[in-house]
């Protein structure tokens, strides 16, 4: 036990965040862990490589579907068209 009040608060306040900060460590390790095995299982599903440049590539593509769809329903024939060919184009040139 400490001789001083201040030095007894001081290193409990101290474990007190030292505990929070490992409990913050310990969640975040838990998160990168769900979103690496995510990544990786969407990845080798879809047969393409696990890296940013890939994830990224297939999720504009899944963006320009979705454009393309919408201007479908809006009755834009023409660009819903050329958009639905552009993501295509970019999912099949990534899929293997």
């Amino acid at each position: 036990m400490s001789s001083n009040a201040f030095e007894w608060l001081g290193e409990t306040l101290g474990s007190v965040v030292r505990a929070i900060i490992d409990a913050l460590g310990w969640v975040f390790d838990k998160l990168s862990g769900a979103s690496h095995a995510f990544v990786n299982g969407f990845a080798r599903t879809l047969g393409v490589d696990s890296g940013w440049f890939s994830i990224t590539a297939v999720a504009v593509g899944l963006l320009l579907l979705y454009s393309g769809v919408r201007s479908l329903l809006r009755k834009r024939f023409f660009a819903g068209g050329v958009w639905i060919f552009l993501g295509l184009w970019l999912l099949s040139a990534l899929v293997r």
